[in-house]
């Protein structure tokens, strides 16, 4: 086993190391996550590095979204450059000078060498080596050679590298079959096995948890550590999150970006539980976790090797859990951006009564959007066929209407207990008048319903009434009649 410089135990520190080539993943989230309940467990601390190498697909915009996403989720960092009183996160670019001093420490010490092979000759070697049977490699060919311009490639020992994963033990590699690696194209342009070494022991980094994707990329790095007098982190390699089908977690099923999530009407807290219990079990039963319980309960030891399916549904019912635990005045505030505008002019305390009836039945906050646009409506379009309950026809339906609107006319105190009160008793006469049966209330009350939502499904005709008002009321279910006219 390879010689490992230990790190105090008293240092523990991680980092979070997103790449700004799209918005934030929600495995990388979930990486994160882990990487921040283990820190905030041990008592240790985070760096938020921007791994910005890939020039041609990073972009500003996806380190803002980064760090915004980030910060909704509540997952916050311990250290990176002071940015207006704030720690912003540290970016490779802006590290070249570093790298090029340990580029060269290893072209000096001829560690590393420069390689002119052009691109069709490295095709050419790997289907030549794939043809007979072997494990494309480079062969090399620039290994020896004295050139002083090129890519510059790491000599990678034939030996096998073997380390301890806090995920899976022990795993081995045999680096006789990968060949030398480029670590950069250039002193000034070094690349993501190279820069992210030195980064991690520039930045004191202790324990390293990465998705499983990157398992290969470690024995690699270890090398390189080796090569550069280095010490050698802790590394812990999580399962990686697949579709229903477990097919790996791609934009061709689905979203993946944390801020569609987010636009969605997700909570953070929903969002956050979720995400741990994939690939994490606590052990027991319990499946509702606050951040603050997580970093009490969380243990790097019961991450699963396998991977984790992301189900939506699941992700749907935990949600929903959050939202009913809202109160009316959270829940009002949060679903605003999902409601038109016209919901700005309503008072407050309407907007809440509004948002409260649905509440049982929101999965997300974005579904207050269709669950309630009745109610910011002059009128109503709908099929008529959806008045009727059961088997009632177009008169029934008319003499249930005309009886609610009689009922409802006569409403003195316009309240949701003499509404309530005041429709179930004319439900007993009504349905007892039409023979039907006394305990089915839904021949009266599915026809107003309707009539006042315009839907097959909403929440019920006295909370509606009530807050739409006796005239608003009464005018709609007038509406309804003229409908089936």
């Amino acid at each position: 086993m390879n010689k490992k410089k230990q790190i105090p135990l008293q240092k523990i520190r991680l980092r979070f190391p997103p790449s700004p080539t799209g918005p934030l993943h929600i495995g990388n989230a979930r990486t994160i996550l882990f990487n921040y309940l283990f820190a905030q467990k041990n008592k240790g601390a985070t760096v938020l590095r921007i791994e910005d190498t890939d020039k041609e697909r990073s972009k500003l915009e996806w380190v803002q979204n980064i760090i915004d996403e980030l910060q909704w989720l509540g997952i916050t960092w311990d250290e990176g450059p002071d940015i207006g009183g704030k720690f912003g996160p540290y970016k490779q670019s802006q590290r070249l000078d570093i790298y090029k001093k340990y580029l060269e420490k290893l072209l000096v010490e001829g560690k590393a060498y420069y390689c002119i092979c052009t691109t069709e000759e490295l095709e050419a070697k790997r289907q030549d080596q794939q043809s007979r049977g072997l494990a494309p490699k480079y062969d090399g060919k620039c290994r020896n050679a004295k050139n002083t311009s090129g890519i510059i490639r790491f000599k990678v020992e034939n030996k096998k590298v073997v380390f301890n994963d806090l995920v899976r033990g022990d795993v081995e590699f045999d680096m006789g079959l990968v060949g030398d690696i480029v670590i950069a194209k250039n002193l000034q342009e070094p690349l993501y096995h190279f820069a992210v070494v030195v980064d991690d022991y520039e930045m004191q980094i202790s324990h390293i948890i990465r998705g499983e994707d990157h398992l290969s990329n470690t024995p690699k790095q270890i090398l390189l550590q080796e090569a550069l007098g280095f010490f050698q982190p802790t590394y812990g390699h999580v399962p990686l999150l697949l579709n229903p089908d477990k097919s790996k977690m791609s934009k061709r099923a689905g979203d993946v970006a944390v801020s569609d999530y987010h636009q969605q009407g997700y909570l953070p807290e929903a969002l956050i539980n979720f995400m741990v219990l994939l690939g994490w079990n606590p052990g027991t039963e319990k499946e509702v976790f606050s951040l603050k319980d997580l970093i009490k309960e969380f243990s790097i030891e019961k991450v699963q090797k396998a991977g984790a399916v992301f189900n939506v549904q699941k992700l749907d019912s935990i949600n929903a859990y959050y939202i009913r635990q809202k109160t009316a005045s959270q829940l009002m505030k949060l679903c605003l951006a999902h409601l038109p505008e016209l919901a700005q002019k309503i008072p407050k305390k309407t907007l809440e009564k509004i948002i409260e009836i649905h509440k049982a039945r929101m999965k997300k906050l974005s579904d207050i959007a269709a669950m309630a646009d009745y109610f910011f409506k002059e009128t109503l379009e709908y099929d008529k066929n959806i008045l009727s309950w059961k088997e009632m026809g177009e008169s029934d339906v008319k003499d249930a209407l005309d009886a609610s609107l009689k009922v409802i006319t006569g409403i003195k105190k316009w309240d949701i207990k003499t509404i309530e009160k005041t429709l179930l008793e004319k439900s007993s006469e009504f349905n007892g008048q039409k023979n039907y049966p006394l305990e089915n209330r839904g021949y009266l009350l599915w026809p107003l319903r309707v009539a006042l939502s315009g839907k097959s499904a909403s929440a019920g005709p006295f909370e509606i009434a009530e807050i739409l008002g006796k005239e608003k009321t009464l005018q709609r279910i007038q509406d309804a009649i003229k409908i089936l006219l």
